[in-house]
């Protein structure tokens, strides 16, 4: 798990105990960026969405197939972010497409620049090159 911001961490597939331990770390929402069936074995959404709902946490589903973020998609992950009552963990496989879309949101607010982004990603040990070619790719 990433600490992106002061309301956001990203981390890997979550399991029903991740769910659960979020939980009891304080965590007010679940944001899962993951499409479901993307690796066999991977619990579905539904099944997440049922344990966070169970440990009364917040469950936003936004899946992101790599290399296919659209801009509804960023603007719904802000929404969440935004919405939450309080920190935020957002997952995928890596970590690496939630920060990718937060990246790009703050970019798109003119929170973070585009030439930030990549240390900033690096500063967290995640690779947000994605972000950036989206962003040259989208004239951002």
């Amino acid at each position: 798990m990433k600490q992106i911001s002061e309301r956001l961490h990203v981390g890997p597939q979550l399991t029903a105990k991740d769910i659960s331990r979020a939980k009891s770390q304080g965590f007010a929402a679940i944001i899962n960026n993951r499409p479901d069936g993307e690796e066999p074995g991977q619990p579905s959404a539904a099944e997440n969405r049922s344990v966070a709902e169970g440990e009364e946490l917040a469950y936003t589903n936004i899946p992101v197939t790599a290399g296919e973020i659209s801009e509804s998609q960023v603007r719904a992950f802000q929404v969440a972010l935004t919405q939450a009552d309080g920190p935020v963990l957002a997952h995928c496989k890596t970590g690496t497409r939630s920060a990718t879309l937060y990246a790009i949101g703050e970019v798109l607010d003119g929170r973070l620049s585009k030439d930030r982004v990549i240390p900033f990603g690096q500063s967290v040990g995640l690779d947000l090159s994605g972000a950036v070619k989206w962003l040259d790719a989208h004239g951002r």
